[in-house]
């Protein structure tokens, strides 16, 4: 396969190491993040989950990037992370936040392979992984919280979690700097919906050299 060959273009050392800060927020978990980030690296890439070109940044982008956005969580909220794609956020979540539930909603099966893999793997307790379209999970599933990183514009994304969201649920989306235009655009919906906000999380701040950016909208 492509990716394949051109992982093997890459050398080890262009991998990016564990950053010292990643223990707190990982805890006595640590290894388990290293064991995902290894994943990601290997069988990420060559599955095609994750481009070769990530892994210079492997941890500052994506697992930290999603993992200080996992403070925004309660304890036993249920999470439905929206086309998990590579486990990004509801793994890092997972792992920093045992005394939550993640449900991993992925369509395409070749995903799901690699996520079941993956979960079974660092023996996730706390994940499921659903293959469908979140779509198809309204009267099915019911969330505290759903979640999505770089997955549709925000006014998709209050579309499909409204319905799937308990009484004061909340939408936590991962999303870049620039997402005011969006949320601009959503602010009929915002209100049609019922929803209060947006709050605007910048999450990282010294750990990260661009924080992550959390859109946060609650259910009345």
């Amino acid at each position: 396969m492509a990716h394949e060959s051109e992982a093997a273009e890459l050398p080890d050392a262009q991998i990016e190491e564990r950053p010292d800060y990643a223990e707190t927020l990982f805890g006595d978990r640590i290894r388990l993040a290293d064991r995902y980030a290894e994943h990601l690296a290997t069988t990420g890439v060559e599955w095609g989950l994750l481009g070769p070109r990530e892994l210079p940044r492997l941890w500052s982008r994506h697992i930290i990037n999603c993992a200080v956005a996992a403070s925004l969580l309660e304890e036993g909220d249920v999470v439905g992370d929206i086309g998990s794609g590579a486990g990004l956020p509801g793994i890092p979540w997972a792992i920093a936040r045992p005394d939550t539930r993640i449900v991993l909603i992925e369509i395409m099966e070749r995903r799901v392979e690699w996520l079941r893999m993956v979960v079974d793997d660092l023996g996730l307790e706390n994940v499921r992984i659903v293959r469908a379209r979140v779509e198809d999970l309204v009267d099915e599933e019911i969330f505290t919280v759903v979640t999505a990183r770089a997955v549709k514009a925000m006014t998709t994304l209050i579309e499909w979690s409204v319905p799937v969201l308990g009484p004061e649920g909340r939408i936590l989306a991962i999303k870049g700097a620039s997402v005011q235009g969006e949320l601009d655009k959503a602010a009929r919906l915002i209100r049609k919906r019922k929803l209060v906000g947006p709050t605007l999380h910048s999450l990282g701040e010294g750990m990260i050299e661009t924080p992550t950016t959390v859109v946060e909208l609650q259910r009345r």
